[in-house]
């Protein structure tokens, strides 16, 4: 999606909720997709929703974004996370990899992630306000 630097880490969550024709998380993508990266967990928690006929559509735009992939040390990351703030490990890994590369987490997820914590996070949008 371009060449701009990268300052975004998209939650899974953005991408279904695009994928569902959630208006707000198609025009998050649409203005900032050229400076958001996903993470293996987020391709893989997508992926997961879609069957053998479609999941080409949804690859062709998640190969649109970088992906970061998961090392020793995010896992070490996430599984301290994971102890201390009791989030699911999905949830600690994508905190895990924001934070080993200085980017802010967009998600809805405001049950385990807030504006303002470690890593920074952006809610772009919440369903109340459809």
């Amino acid at each position: 999606m371009g060449s701009a630097r990268v300052i975004y880490l998209l939650d899974s969550v953005i991408l279904i909720d695009h994928f569902n024709g959630i208006k707000l998380a198609t025009a998050f993508i649409s203005s900032h997709g050229s400076e958001s990266a996903l993470s293996v967990i987020t391709r893989a928690e997508v992926l997961v929703g879609f069957d053998a006929g479609s999941v080409l559509l949804a690859r062709k735009l998640l190969d649109t974004f970088p992906t970061l992939p998961m090392t020793t040390e995010i896992a070490d990351d996430a599984a301290r996370l994971r102890r201390v703030s009791s989030w699911k490990l999905p949830d600690a890994i994508q905190a895990a990899i924001a934070r080993a590369h200085g980017l802010t987490l967009v998600t809805r997820n405001t049950r385990d992630f807030q504006p303002g914590g470690d890593p920074e996070v952006l809610i772009p949008y919440r369903l109340g306000n459809l």
